[in-house]
């Protein structure tokens, strides 16, 4: 009599949650630990959104990604029969000229080599469609239809009650102690009471907690702390779709991205620049002089939401690595380790295929896109450069 292969998962974030369920259909026995309740309330995936796009300048990996991912959403939507996806369109303008080897040319051309119907935008444009911007100074860039956003912290709660559902099992509240290691091999852990976890495999899908229960990977994965701001303005209907949908301002060479009024009438908007190196365990502070930092740009941008009352302002820690590539294989020196990480800031909107390139790892079997993901030592500092194309939130 066969036995089903038996999957540890620890994280309850997007990585954890979607390879759960992959592994949980292809007949494993599942069970996933989450130091906190899921959604964790520090995870990076927990906010009211994340942006879902496949504009990768000439990345034809991540577009591919990122097309099928957006047809996943859709059937997301149908399946969960809730728009937790929000197609309102990606808008993407730049205060410089359209040229080759910028995000925003080359994102364009590639789409449109793709099949891809795009809307090319002027300043005379976007006043008339998009009246919010700060039109003259932002003379270049184009609209993709096919974008948008998705309730991030509503989905990865959506995610848990599909895997509860499918049989997994999910103990929130459980905090990581130590590995337990015999004969070599990791055969799962120990949490902070004492009790052991074991299983066949162990998915570490920590987040940006990966560097602190994996220190020997700390040259290649740790934490950066990025600032995040919910504004509440006066008039919320202006800030909505299609006038004001998703929208990446010279977002190549500045990070500057945010978001159209959610139910509530609130706008975030965000920065995903260099960020600082943190410890995923110490107080999130945001430090000082952020707020007046997003104030100058809105005011240089959105004028009318510059002076618009703040109702949230969080610190959002990544799970970098070190090129802006995800993590994801067998760890070479401990079998029975599976590494599924290294966020790098843009992992959210590929969650709908998330769960089925974790899974194929994990079960060693072919897929063209894990030669990028797989174990690789530190070569050089990419993070910093990939940081604004690669990674958009």
């Amino acid at each position: 009599m066969s036995h089903a292969p038996t999957a540890l998962i620890l994280g309850g974030g997007v990585f954890g949650l979607t390879a759960s369920l992959e592994l949980r259909a292809r007949g494993w026995q599942v069970t996933l630990l989450d130091a906190g309740g899921i959604p964790h309330p520090d995870a990076a995936s927990t906010d009211i959104n994340k942006v879902v796009r496949m504009d990768y300048a000439l990345d034809e990996q991540y577009t591919a990604m990122g097309e099928l991912a957006i047809q996943r959403w859709h059937a997301w939507n149908a399946r969960w029969n809730e728009e937790l996806y929000h197609e309102d369109a990606f808008l993407i303008m730049t205060r410089g000229e359209m040229l080759p080897g910028s995000f925003e040319h080359d994102s364009h051309g590639f789409l449109t080599s793709r099949g891809h119907v795009l809307k090319r935008m002027s300043s005379a444009l976007l006043r008339q469609d998009h009246p919010q911007w700060k039109a003259e100074c932002f003379p270049h860039g184009y609209l993709n239809a096919r974008g948008g956003w998705g309730e991030s912290g509503r989905v990865v709660s959506r995610l848990k009650q599909d895997a509860l559902s499918a049989g997994v099992v999910v103990h929130e509240r459980v905090a990581f102690a130590e590995w337990i290691q015999e004969g070599g091999r990791i055969c799962g852990v120990k949490d902070a009471r004492g009790r052991e976890w074991r299983a066949g495999i162990t998915v570490s899908a920590l987040g940006a907690w990966t560097a602190e229960h994996l220190p020997w990977l700390a040259d290649r994965l740790w934490a950066t702390a990025q600032p995040v701001f919910h504004f509440k303005p006066i008039n919320e209907d202006e800030w909505r779709a299609p006038a004001f949908p998703v929208w990446a301002a010279d977002i190549g060479t500045t990070g500057w991205y945010g978001f159209p009024a959610n139910a509530e009438g609130v706008v975030k908007v965000a920065n995903h620049g260099p960020g600082r190196r943190v410890k995923a365990s110490e107080p999130r502070v945001m430090p000082e002089g952020e707020e007046q930092r997003f104030r100058s740009f809105l005011r240089e941008t959105f004028p009318a939401l510059a002076d618009a009352p703040v109702v949230v302002s969080r610190i959002c820690f990544y799970g970098d690595s070190f090129d802006g590539h995800f993590f994801i294989d067998h760890d070479p020196d401990r079998p029975g380790l599976v590494v599924a990480g290294g966020d790098s800031g843009h992992a959210f909107k590929f969650t709908p295929v998330l769960g089925e390139v974790i899974a194929d790892a994990v079960e060693k079997k072919p897929n063209p896109w894990l030669a990028r993901f797989a174990w690789r030592e530190r070569s050089a500092n990419m993070a910093e450069s990939a940081r604004a194309t690669n990674d958009v939130r």
